[in-house]
């Protein structure tokens, strides 16, 4: 699984693995315990993981989310030290540790907290996707 298998729905919490598209939407597998299925429809926003970003600072003006997460993962290994009732002033210190040119007027409290929760998700049920695979990157 990498991050191109790992979609959000708006509207619906945590994360799900795009198992197959049909003809009226995608069928998607929730990343937890109970592996629920279910079709979200065109009308649903979905998004996969490798196609979101974090607005920085930099001349490209993005962090693809996948990068972020990697740096997540090499830094704290799984113990971020935030969660959602940490303050704001935490939850940012946390992000600028990780990406200190991240846009600070762009990037809300409310991101950085759905960032730090989908880590949690993307740790405990598809750690794979966080180690870095030279041979895969080799393929892309």
């Amino acid at each position: 699984m990498n991050f191109k298998d790992i979609a959000n729905v708006s509207g619906k919490p945590g994360l799900y693995r795009v198992l197959k598209p049909t003809r009226s939407g995608v069928i998607l597998e929730s990343l937890d315990e109970k592996k629920a299925k279910f079709v979200a429809g065109m009308s649903s926003r979905v998004s996969i993981l490798s196609d979101i970003s974090i607005y920085t600072l930099t001349e490209e003006g993005a962090e693809p989310l996948e990068s972020v997460m990697k740096k997540i993962e090499a830094e704290y290994q799984g113990d971020t030290g935030v969660d959602a009732s940490s303050s704001d002033a935490e939850l940012r210190a946390f992000l600028k540790s990780i990406l200190p040119e991240f846009d600070e007027a762009r990037v809300y409290t409310s991101d950085i907290k759905k960032l730090n929760a989908w880590y949690q998700i993307i740790r405990k049920q598809a750690p794979e996707v966080l180690q870095d695979n030279p041979k895969e990157e080799k393929e892309a």
